[in-house]
């Protein structure tokens, strides 16, 4: 797409006058021009969400033994994550902290003595478990607590902490499997457990929570070169675990014996999904995909609907009334899109501002996902992730990642945005960029794209590596199965004071840069307005510009911005091109207009205007990113 189209298409939906809930879902490529409005209309916010894996977080043990235990490595807690963190997280541009690990999940640890039962490592992956087979959804992980016995109430007084530093509290929901030990002490009076009332003598029925390989017992899974607790002995850890009949793997897995590879550790959901995947539920008419949260509540009110739903809402209006502010939700597309309208919209009912985040990987469902199933935000990781990752491995060009922003275009507000999270590895590992300085660029575009959210998780900021293979979790991430601790991290956290103490100058130069930007991000009327790429435009019009630059410009009423971003290891002298369509937009006459960078305001430069054709001359540094503010 030429930029004259593309730059038309993104004034369209201020010239639609659309909210984000009322977007409409046609390709950028079939946008017609419009007439630049008079007003640009904008998104209401641009949320930061700080991920921390919160068992690591506040663990300042250096230890680091492979399969260590709690008591050899440490554990992070609740109440480690003082004031103080919360305040500096917060002045770091953070407006969102994700829990990650929060929720009661399998783990290898006696707890008896409160009433839990011991879980089999034989089904745990690691030895402090994975965050995602949660085994009671109606308590938090009693690692994390000072006193198990009190780890609701330590987890209140963490959110409480969280909202007087200014941040909103996210956690996960897991809804397509749950722990294979699945069994909730403290569910309130009348829940049942998941499964508890299943028919097992039948692969499925519409309202058992689970499948089940009728008369075949489950075989834990054999794999050559692994064995749990990395084959310490453990009174049971002996290659059994009683499960009859055998139930679905978390992945869909449907054999007695699933794979080593496979999601063994958890047990699918059932959401009346037949197995030959029919649907066992009332479909919603296409026309609500034009409807709000409110219609779509309506439509559900007098619906007969699977019992796994019901148990899912029940859940999510436990943690609203514990005042969590929202939701992130692993493995959304493999949950059917009529449960995501039906959970939502009872949640938007009940609290409206509450966040809500979906673990996507197939684009062709985005736009169900956000207007039939009421989702805030998506996963952008097949898309930009994955563009600019190439770009920045010296593996791709700068064109791939103007062609996801085109078929982005009606729907980029609710893509998040992200360089790290903790399933992707990080930037300054060799597997990935083996710098993390490449996350400088790249940290610009993605952060300034659009006025989606970003996420940002914890350690990105300062260079973490993850260069120690921690157990069951191997370098270049950092692990969510082990007890382990952070080195960047332990090293900002310095003994609890929070102050970056330990930091190396390059580490502390590195926070100052993700500091500026992110809470720039929050505060920019632009990065919340009207895009237009410019990449193509000065690949055929600039100078100096080839596919390791990447230019595009963002504007409101009150601001325009000109974001570049070098990925080349080499200063790159430039002269950049602004096309008439934008300075009409801009209004801005012929003449010089003073630039400022936002990120290091001693940076500048000249914006000249001759002929309603804008030029700027710009030494660009070597993997820098510039975010240059239009004087008036």
């Amino acid at each position: 797409m030429k930029l004259k189209t593309l730059f038309a298409a993104s004034l369209m939906l201020s010239a639609l006058g659309c909210s984000q809930e009322e977007r409409p879902g046609s390709d950028a490529q079939n946008a017609q021009p419009q007439a630049a409005p008079e007003a640009v209309t904008l998104v209401a916010e641009k949320p930061v969400i700080y991920q921390v894996m919160t068992r690591l977080f506040g663990n300042t043990n250096a230890t680091n033994k492979p399969w260590g235990t709690l008591e050899e490595n440490g554990v992070g807690k609740f109440n480690d994550i003082t004031p103080q963190a919360l305040e500096e997280i917060r002045a770091l541009g953070a407006t969102h902290i994700w829990y990650t690990g929060a929720l009661h999940h399998a783990l290898v640890g006696d707890y008896t003595e409160y009433g839990i039962s011991n879980d089999d490592p034989d089904v745990v992956k690691g030895r402090a478990g994975s965050p995602y087979a949660i085994k009671d959804y109606y308590s938090v992980n009693p690692d994390l607590a000072e006193n198990p016995a009190e780890r609701l109430q330590e987890f209140r007084d963490l959110i409480q902490r969280s909202h007087d530093a200014g941040l909103k509290v996210i956690i996960d929901i897991v809804p397509n499997h749950v722990a294979r030990a699945y069994q909730s002490l403290d569910k309130p009076e009348g829940v049942r457990d998941f499964g508890a009332d299943d028919d097992k003598s039948v692969t499925y029925a519409r309202d058992n929570n689970f499948y089940y390989v009728v008369g075949e017992d489950f075989k834990v899974p054999v794999g050559d070169d692994y064995q749990p607790l990395n084959g310490e002995a453990h009174p049971l850890a002996d290659g059994k675990f009683e499960e009859s009949p055998a139930k679905w793997t978390g992945n869909g897995a449907r054999a007695p014996q699933p794979d080593i590879n496979d999601w063994y550790e958890t047990v699918k959901i059932n959401f009346g999904v037949r197995p030959d995947d029919s649907k066992d539920f009332p479909e919603l008419p296409e026309s609500f995909a034009e409807k709000g949260y409110e219609e779509h509540a309506a439509f559900w009110a007098d619906k007969d609907v699977p019992d796994s739903w019901e148990k899912f809402r029940d859940i999510t209006h436990y943690w609203l009334d514990m005042d969590v502010d929202g939701f992130r939700y692993d493995m959304a597309g493999m949950v059917p899109v009529e449960f995501w309208s039906y959970l939502n919209s009872s949640i938007k009912s009940r609290k409206p501002e509450t966040l809500l985040l979906a673990e996507i990987y197939t684009p062709e469902r985005y736009r169900d996902y956000i207007h039939l199933g009421k989702m805030d935000y998506l996963y952008d990781k097949v898309g930009t992730y994955d563009a600019l990752r190439a770009v920045m491995e010296g593996k791709g060009e700068m064109g791939k990642v103007v062609e996801v922003q085109e078929s982005l275009t009606d729907i980029a507000p609710h893509m998040l945005r992200f360089l790290e999270n903790h399933d992707e590895q990080r930037i300054a590992s060799p597997e990935f960029a083996g710098n993390a300085e490449m996350g400088k660029p790249g940290m610009v575009v993605s952060t300034a794209l659009s006025a989606a959210p970003t996420l940002v998780y914890f350690g990105q900021e300062l260079a973490e590596p993850a260069s120690e293979d921690a157990g069951f979790g191997k370098a270049s991430r950092t692990t969510i199965f082990d007890y382990w601790s952070v080195p960047t991290v332990r090293r900002w956290v310095n003994e609890g004071a929070f102050d970056g103490g330990q930091l190396t100058d390059e580490e502390k130069s590195l926070r100052t840069f993700y500091q500026k930007l992110l809470n720039f991000s929050i505060e920019s009327e632009a990065l919340r307005g009207q895009f237009a790429d410019l990449h193509e435009f000065n690949r055929e019009q600039g100078k100096g510009y080839g596919e390791q630059q990447y230019a595009f410009a963002r504007w409101s009423d009150n601001e325009e911005l000109v974001v570049v971003a070098n990925f080349s290891g080499q200063e790159k002298d430039v002269t950049l091109g602004l096309p008439a369509e934008l300075v009409t937009a801009w209004k801005l006459d012929d003449g010089s207009y003073r630039l400022v960078d936002q990120l290091d305001e001693t940076t500048g430069a000249e914006l000249v205007v001759s002929e309603g054709k804008g030029t700027i001359q710009l030494p660009l540094a070597p993997l820098a990113g510039y975010i240059l503010k239009v004087q008036r």
